[in-house]
């Protein structure tokens, strides 16, 4: 079975007619987008490879899925070793606030270290 190929003019040259095969929609979470201007700019073989092996969409999105399980376990983790509950949460808000605050910050620069960033 042979493949047409066609070309279009282009100037004096004749280029042959390419493109990418359909991959599927997926969104990219917020994890997924800071690994992918990180290879972008840091590993442009590995983001080079992983597009034109139609990999990159998948690829990404198996990062943001490792990202945020792993965010959401850490901050869950922390929480319950700090004693960072509901009942702190109805006794004093402003704490608790600022707990969570430092846990999901905390929990950001682990994922960002050992995921994203790597």
């Amino acid at each position: 079975m042979a493949t047409k190929i066609t070309y279009t003019q282009q100037g004096d040259y004749l280029l042959p007619d390419l493109k990418l095969p359909e991959q599927p929609k997926v969104e990219i979470g917020i994890w997924g987008k800071r690994h992918l201007r990180y290879i972008e700019k840091y590993h442009p073989i590995i983001f080079t490879n992983l597009l034109t092996s139609c990999k990159l969409t998948s690829y990404l999105a198996d990062i943001d899925k490792q990202a945020e399980d792993m965010f959401f376990r850490l901050v869950k983790q922390f929480a319950e070793k700090e004693g960072v509950t509901e009942q702190l949460k109805a006794d004093n808000q402003m704490l608790w606030v600022a707990r969570m605050n430092n846990i999901r910050n905390r929990a950001m620069e682990i994922v960002n270290s050992e995921l994203i960033y790597t």
